[in-house]
């Protein structure tokens, strides 16, 4: 059978540094445990607030990665 399947999922990372940081946190620890990712979309950028000041930058990001039949 010719092409392949990609499966999409939705992350969100945390950085107290960037946006970047919190995108790259988000896709480089889904990688520990996802084979074959290929593409991450930033969907959604937000961040928390504490008293005042910025806590958190947060990136929502979808990611896909091949799917493998008879994969576990």
């Amino acid at each position: 059978m010719s092409g392949s399947t990609y499966k999409i999922i939705e992350l969100v990372g945390t950085s107290t540094k960037s946006w970047e940081e919190a995108a790259k946190v988000a896709v480089e620890t889904a990688g520990v445990s996802l084979k074959d990712l290929r593409v991450a979309e930033i969907t959604k950028l937000d961040l928390t607030i504490e008293d005042g000041k910025v806590k958190h930058y947060r990136a929502r990001v979808n990611v896909s990665f091949k799917y493998h039949v008879g994969d576990d």
